[in-house]
């Protein structure tokens, strides 16, 4: 048989391209197989995600079931009494860890000698901030604003004010002082505040 390469550039090489051509059909099989294992991967973690979106929305709703339950069982009266009761007990433990040495201290510390505590009233407000109502006597009105700058001055009591005042018939002036006090911190060592320390020094003389 006679053979003709009638071409212009004759091209002996035919193994070489087949050699290629294979190895390209190969790349592509192993580059399709590779997408469709990551497809595969990819719907199943998409129907697991699925199905936990699911059941987390199924939960929500039966929290937010059982949420609007509880609320439909409170009772709002029943509620409020608690939380008063609360707060009275509250108030009755930090009345329990209070220094009433050191407010007392401090009270006879700036009180001047013209003036007299005839009655002292301790409260707590519904804020928490304990109050003190002191009845007291003096001799004259600069010797009663002496003794409110003098409270001021201290630190711990504040807003302190007279609300009444009047002169009884020994010329006395009979006033109701009220102000807030907040306790201070108590000292770690055995040191004393100066305001109880200079109260116990006039007490001992």
């Amino acid at each position: 048989m006679l053979r003709t390469n009638l071409s212009t550039r004759p091209f002996y090489n035919i193994r070489a391209v087949q050699v290629i051509l294979v190895a390209l059909g190969v790349i592509v099989l192993v580059m399709t197989l590779v997408n469709l294992v990551q497809l595969v991967r990819l719907m199943g973690s998409e129907r697991a995600l699925g199905a936990r979106a699911t059941q987390a929305e199924t939960d929500a709703e039966r929290l937010r079931g059982e949420t609007a339950r509880v609320r439909a069982q409170i009772d709002t009266k029943q509620l409020a009494e608690v939380g008063a009761a609360a707060e009275e007990a509250q108030a009755i433990i930090d009345l329990r860890v209070f220094s009433w040495s050191d407010l007392f201290g401090r009270l006879e510390a700036t009180m001047p000698e013209s003036v007299r505590l005839s009655r002292f009233e301790p409260g707590v407000e519904r804020d928490g901030q304990f109050k003190v109502s002191l009845r007291v006597q003096a001799r004259r009105v600069q010797d009663l604003e002496s003794f409110l700058d003098a409270l001021e001055k201290t630190g711990v009591f504040r807003n302190v004010l007279a609300t009444e005042d009047e002169t009884n018939p020994e010329g006395l002036i009979n006033a109701l002082v009220e102000g807030a006090y907040t306790q201070p911190p108590r000292p770690t060592g055995p040191a004393e505040t100066p305001a109880v320390s200079q109260a116990r020094g006039v007490g001992g003389e």
